[in-house]
């Protein structure tokens, strides 16, 4: 058990290790659509690629998500074949968000020898993942196009 401060040192120097071997511009939050956006995750257990769509009103939230989930097929034939949906996802603090995702088991953030792993996961799901998003991206965003 690490004390809070070595877990942020070691968080910390997660991060920046991983921006060191990948140093690129993810999209993350620029997704030029509010409230939906990329996310990386890391504990002691899995890494998560995520797609979050946080819309405060559920019937933008779902719009987006359902818009995505008619892409089901296409993400994941071609792009993320183990990739999970779920319309209504309950965050820790009890918010209701739609989340798509992919994970990696086994490994850890305080285990700098699975790091490799993890970056390598990170990058290659998270740029499949963005390659989707931009190649379909004109769909997602218009909300007057149904699904």
């Amino acid at each position: 058990m690490y004390s809070k401060e070595e877990s942020q040192r070691i968080k910390k120097e997660f991060w920046i290790a991983f921006a060191e071997a990948y140093p690129r511009k993810w999209i993350l939050y620029d997704t030029k659509i509010k409230d939906v956006s990329f996310k990386f995750y890391v504990d002691n257990k899995k890494a998560q690629v995520l797609l979050d769509i946080e819309n405060k009103e559920d019937e933008k939230r779902t719009i987006y998500y359902e818009k995505i989930e008619s892409l089901k097929t296409l993400l994941l034939e071609e792009h993320l074949p183990d990739a999970i949906f779920e319309r209504n996802f309950y965050l820790e603090n009890g918010k209701l968000i739609s989340r798509i995702w992919v994970e990696k088991l086994g490994i850890s953030i305080n285990n700098p020898k699975t790091w490799p792993e993890v970056f390598d996961f990170f990058n290659e799901k998270m740029a499949a993942f963005e390659y989707f998003f931009f190649e379909h991206e004109t769909y997602i965003k218009d909300l007057e196009i149904n699904t």
